[in-house]
């Protein structure tokens, strides 16, 4: 595994040509603000999206293009596929025409392996596969991202995309991204999870239940910020939290017994990445 510590600064406009999203959802539109934000001129962006928000067609007033004819996208430095897996077959054949041999092609779509990409697009061709997590629509996401065929340049210009929504990690095996897409694809599912329990927990022991849910909220989104902000193991924060003896370790004593929290979620992992590997075939 290689890593690549993306910069929150990372600049947009060393590149010559145009970036090329194709989908602008949820996830399209977040790394579309990320990329204005860190210095991405609209007039080099393009946007093929045939349902687009208020926010995306105002896009075009700044200077982006807005579904231009594909005579029009002959200069993608990047194309970056950000639409459902579902529609992949649907939308590749259209994309394939757009890439030319300096086009670094990045895919956010799930389970589409490399190998599906270039059955597509070309055995030759660029191509990044990345799976991206929710935080992404905050700036606080994280990447991980394994590439095919690209250069350092084309590599280096996916990692400053992909950087526009948080951290990025490179991998050299693809087989890693089965369990990528079960612990941090799907792992903010988890978390929210966590915090719904939590909450419910704290009404059946008698809070109510508003109380409880602010209780829940802010325990789990200021821990998760300690974390993030700490150069401390988990386990050592953890610790940090736990009296011998106390209320804390009684609770723990639950969560990490035989058949607590931790072998739970290991066979929650297990389920998640066999799944992603049924879903890319």
């Amino acid at each position: 595994m290689t890593t690549a510590n993306s910069s929150a600064t990372a600049d947009l406009q060393k590149f010559s040509g145009r970036v090329v999203l194709v989908g602008a959802g949820k996830m399209g539109g977040a790394l579309i603000e990320g990329w204005l934000r860190l210095g991405l001129a609209p007039n080099r962006l393009a946007v093929v999206e045939p349902q687009p928000s208020a926010e995306i067609a105002a896009l075009a007033a700044r200077g982006a293009r807005l579904n231009p004819a594909a005579s029009a996208l002959t200069d993608a430095a990047a194309i970056v596929l950000a639409v459902k897996p579902q529609a992949a077959s649907e939308v590749l054949p259209a994309v394939a025409p757009l890439v030319a041999a300096a086009t670094v092609v990045v895919s956010i779509m799930a389970g589409r392996t490399l190998g599906f990409l270039a059955g597509a697009l070309g055995e030759t061709c660029a191509l990044v596969r990345a799976m991206p997590n929710m935080p992404a629509a905050i700036g606080r996401g994280i990447t991980v991202a394994v590439a095919k065929n690209a250069d350092a340049g084309q590599r280096a210009l996916a990692d400053r995309l992909l950087a526009a929504t948080g951290a990025v990690e490179w991998v050299d095996d693809e087989a890693l991204m089965d369990a990528v897409t079960a612990v941090s694809g799907s792992g903010p599912a988890y978390v929210f999870l966590l915090a719904e329990a939590l909450a419910s927990a704290g009404v059946a022991a008698g809070l109510p239940a508003a109380l409880a849910d602010k209780l829940a909220r802010d325990t789990v989104a200021g821990s998760g910020e300690l974390l993030h902000r700490s150069p401390l193991p988990a386990a050592a924060l953890r610790e940090n939290v736990t009296s011998p003896g106390g209320t804390t370790a009684a609770a723990l004593a639950v969560l990490m017994g035989a058949d607590g929290f931790a072998p739970l979620l290991r066979r929650a992992i297990a389920a998640a990445t066999a799944r992603s590997r049924e879903l890319a075939g």
